[in-house]
């Protein structure tokens, strides 16, 4: 009896691992090298993680009420070729009107708007609607075209909601957050999704740090809001990345940090104060690196320092790795840009940096952008002046200071104090963009210039 007993133990145990195993293979994958792959365990019902166990009604309710929608009336030219062939040049040119649309967003109580530059570009009359339907006439304040920013200010005659400006440079890749803005003129429209990538350079228009996100975008976002869950502003929608005009997947935010330093330049200096280092450099890839013989691939590379530049004067050297500055980590030619577009000039910065192998903090004091001068095949350019921006109705350009190369000293009477507008078809919007340029070519290439001459003549010239 209890052989038998002892037989049936031994099969119901030889059962039970057969069907172990049976079960173990079934959850078991086997690629073509025969190496077995188990599957891990799924917590996804453990873990309550997901859009749906966030609330973002809070955040919607908060920032709708502070993003208004913005009406931009602006008058152009259009020409009849009929009427122009029996009247003349005079009698072709009809004005008309258009209407373009845009958002903003209140951050004062007393009626401060910001919004993008081209929303209310060439407009002869503003007008904002709040999100209670009222609508008040607009005066523009201030513009920054290099970073697509304009403040509005309107006189409501009460105390505004606002939105509070949120420390971008906090914010994280994989964060949620909302786009809230007049899409198509639907107002108040709100739409979700997560930081998809900071310090994004699409390189143009001089704007070089953007916030990516995949919240939808469209046209009539502009100038919009982008808040984090709390409802904080962290950015200002912009643009998106699209081959149709509408939204296909990315929209991309100026950060709040340089949003906020430009409003307040333009609040309390009546335009904006742009600082630099007093650095050229580059960043640092596994292919820059490999150009430059060195080890690092990772940082802020520098190839000159400025004369009497507060980077000169506090003793940084050509060859020197930027690390962090202050605490912000440096990788990318955006993470540069987009710090330094937050300071003004005089503040000071802690530069980490690799010098030797050995890591040191160096203070450094920024200075003003407008002494900054490069050399292009023996021009000297320097940054043109506010002045010189409304005499010649432009927004950027570099303006010839001195001509050291004999091969133009005979041309000097009309180079020296001429303004080069594009060099090999690229804007030449300052002296950081033409250094860049520069970088790109072979040292003994020469480049193709349109410049504005002191005269108002432009000429295409090769330097």
């Amino acid at each position: 009896m209890k052989k038998v007993f002892g037989l049936f133990a031994i099969s119901l145990l030889s059962g039970a691992t057969t069907l172990v195993g049976y079960k173990y293979l079934e959850n078991s994958n086997f690629n073509k090298n025969g190496i077995t792959t188990t599957a891990a365990p799924n917590f996804a019902k453990n873990t309550n993680f997901g859009a749906e166990n966030i609330d973002f009604t809070q955040a919607a309710e908060k920032g709708v009420h502070t993003v208004v929608h913005v009406k931009n009336v602006s008058v152009r030219t259009v020409y009849n070729p009929i009427f122009e062939f029996f009247y003349g040049s005079r009698g072709g040119a009809q004005q008309q009107e258009q209407i373009g649309t845009g958002s903003g967003v209140i951050i004062s109580e007393d009626g401060y708007i910001v919004t993008n530059n081209h929303v209310i570009q060439d407009a002869t009359e503003l007008e904002v609607t709040l999100n209670n339907n009222k609508s008040y006439k607009a005066k523009l304040i201030g513009t920054d075209t290099k970073m697509d920013i304009a403040l509005l200010k309107i006189d409501a005659g009460e105390k505004l909601p606002f939105a509070s400006f949120a420390d971008s440079d906090r914010v994280k890749v994989g964060e949620w957050v909302l786009a809230i803005g007049n899409p198509y003129n639907l107002n108040s429209t709100v739409t979700a999704g997560i930081v998809s990538a900071k310090a994004r350079n699409l390189d143009t228009r001089g704007i070089q740090s953007f916030i990516q996100t995949d919240a939808a975008v469209n046209p009539g976002n502009s100038g919009g809001a982008l808040v984090n869950t709390q409802g904080n502003l962290i950015g200002i929608n912009t643009m998106i990345s699209s081959p149709t005009g509408s939204y296909a997947g990315y929209s991309f935010a100026v950060p709040s940090n340089i949003a906020r330093k430009i409003v307040e330049d333009i609040i309390e200096f009546g335009g904006v104060q742009r600082g630099n280092l007093g650095v050229e450099g580059t960043a640092l890839t596994g292919s820059v690196s490999k150009q430059l013989n060195t080890d690092e691939t990772d940082g802020y590379y520098i190839r000159k320092i400025y004369k009497n530049s507060g980077a000169d004067k506090a003793g940084l050297k050509v060859g020197d790795v930027i690390k962090k500055l202050d605490n912000q980590k440096i990788s990318n030619d955006a993470e540069w840009s987009g710090f330094i577009n937050t300071k003004r000039p005089n503040d000071k910065v802690n530069v980490t940096l690799l010098r030797n192998g050995k890591t040191m903090t160096v203070p450094v004091t920024i200075m003003k952008n407008d002494v900054l001068s490069t050399d292009l095949n023996g021009l000297v350019l320097e940054n043109i002046t506010a002045d010189d921006k409304k005499k010649f109705g432009i927004n950027g350009g570099v303006k010839i200071k001195e001509v050291s190369n004999e091969r133009f000293k005979s041309y000097e009477n009309i180079l020296a104090g001429s303004i080069i507008l594009t060099i090999d078809g690229k804007s030449a919007t300052d002296v950081e963009t033409v250094s860049k340029i520069k970088m790109n070519k072979n040292e003994n290439e020469g480049f193709s210039a349109r410049i504005l001459a002191k005269n108002g003549q432009v000429l295409n010239i090769y330097l």
